[in-house]
Order: structure tokens, then C-alpha cells, then sequence
């Protein structure tokens, strides 16, 4: 591919290439599921601040990708990404409302179980995670209300249950836009006018902390048809979105489709 693309070509015949990222949007990328990249390959660039130029060696003409420490140009939207067989973990403390140490036990629980965490929403009684994709649930597993055949998973509901009640489904998607956050609202206003028009649940949301990612969480069988719906919302200048909703997103000059 000429570079990295708004979004997997698979999905999306009509992704086209991305001229500016960040050193920080191409690691979200590549940890999110884009796979030009290696989720550690910016790492060293970062550290000595090093221009990196993503190419096609098949097609050395296209300019690709260029990924600086900054850029001037900043889209609402650079690229859409998405990650399958996903878990999720959802936390409710069974503790009185306003005692400390909820998230602290949380969070000590998956270390020593050695489970990491790939995106994240808490509240002070509740936490809702997704497992980093280490875990395989088998296709019995998909849809359950909880998989207990990974001993770690085992061990998690173990070390917690004496603080919360844990559930854990399988068969979730991460679907992950890299957007301009100070505009959160506005692609906000768009995604969730989308999914419900599709009538996809988003299950879970979460803004990272490096302020340059927005994940969704949905049921694992929609996220192509969700990841094509906002594809062609961002990038291929049509929506199927009311024009009202739309116009919450200055600058993007879309074609509403019935």
C-alpha cells in the first residue's frame, strides 16, 4: 500500500492514503490494528526525533505517509482503524459507595494475573475493560456471559470477587478513529448519529489518553459494516447521516445518502 490508509483497504476499496501523522497517531494505528506498522517501530524515531516516510517499495512514485513529531494540517478524522476477538471485562464494585481503594484493587488484580488492557471507562463504582487480544476465546466462548477456561481469567475472578462482581463477553470489536480531540463532540456527533442509524450498540466508549484516539466498542459481527459507514462518512464525502447532524462538523463538505 502507498503509505498508511484511512482505513483497511479490505473494508474499504476506496481508502486512500494519509499524508501527515504524528509519531503518536501511527503508534495508536498500529496498536489498534493498522498493520503497516509494529505498534513498537515508532519508538526510536520518537526518542531522537527522527522524520520517518512510509513507502511502497512496489510503487516508490507515491509520496506515502510522513510521520513527524507534529503537523499543521489536523482532519477531524485521519483514519479509522478496527480490532476483532476482543473481550470484555465489566467491574462493579460490591463495596459502599464512596470507599476508597476500588480501582487500586482493580488494577493490582490484573497485574499479578498478568492481563493487560487495551482500552478502558471507569466510573466510581464501576470499571468496563478490554482485554488485550493475548486472550483467544474458542467459538463456544463467543457471546458468553463469561469464559472460564483461561486459568488467568479464572485467577481475575478470584483475586476480585471479594471486592465486585465480574463479567466477562466475548465477541466484541474495537473500532478506533484517530481524530482531532479538541473537536471530540463534533465526530462524536457523527459516530453515534451512524451507528444508530445502523442500529449497531456501541457497548463501551473510551477517549485514550494521548488525546489523539476515540475507540468504540461494538458487537464484534457489525465493526466492518460500522468501519464502512464511517469510512465513507469522513473520507468518501457522503453519509447516511441527516444533513443537520452533519453540519455539527465544520469543514467537511459531505453528500447526505438516504
Amino acid at each position: 500500500v502507498d503509505g498508511i490508509l484511512t482505513a483497511d483497504p479490505r473494508e474499504c476499496p476506496d481508502a486512500k492514503p494519509v499524508p501527515f501523522v504524528t509519531f503518536e497517531e501511527a503508534a495508536e494505528l498500529a496498536y489498534f490494528g493498522a498493520q503497516v506498522l509494529h505498534p513498537v517501530a515508532m519508538q526510536p524515531a520518537m526518542r531522537t526525533d527522527i522524520p520517518v516516510r512510509v513507502k511502497n517499495s512496489y510503487n516508490p512514485a507515491a509520496k506515502g505517509t510522513l510521520i513527524t513529531r507534529k503537523h499543521t494540517e489536523q482532519p477531524l478524522v485521519s483514519a479509522i482503524t478496527s480490532k476483532t476477538g476482543v473481550q470484555m471485562v465489566d467491574i462493579t464494585s460490591t463495596r459502599m459507595l464512596g470507599q476508597y481503594g476500588f480501582l487500586a484493587e482493580v488494577f493490582k488484580a490484573f497485574e499479578a494475573c498478568a492481563l493487560s488492557v487495551d482500552v478502558i471507562a471507569s466510573s466510581e463504582v464501576s470499571v468496563s475493560l478490554t482485554l488485550n487480544k493475548n486472550l483467544e476465546p474458542s467459538r463456544k466462548e463467543r457471546g458468553a456471559k463469561t469464559s472460564d477456561t483461561d486459568p488467568r481469567l479464572v485467577a481475575l475472578k478470584e483475586a476480585l470477587g471479594r471486592v465486585a462482581d465480574v463479567q466477562i463477553t466475548s465477541g466484541h470489536s474495537i473500532v478506533t478513529l484517530i481524530a482531532d480531540v479538541n473537536r471530540a463532540s463534533q465526530v462524536m456527533a457523527i459516530v453515534f448519529s451512524v451507528l444508530s442509524k445502523l442500529g449497531i450498540q456501541a457497548e463501551m466508549m473510551s477517549q485514550g489518553a494521548s488525546k489523539v484516539n476515540i475507540s468504540i466498542i461494538v458487537p464484534e459481527e457489525r465493526a466492518s459494516e460500522a468501519v464502512q459507514a464511517l469510512h465513507s462518512c469522513f473520507f468518501e464525502r457522503k453519509c447516511a447521516v441527516t444533513t443537520n447532524v452533519v453540519d455539527i462538523a465544520e469543514g467537511l463538505d459531505l453528500e447526505v445518502t438516504a
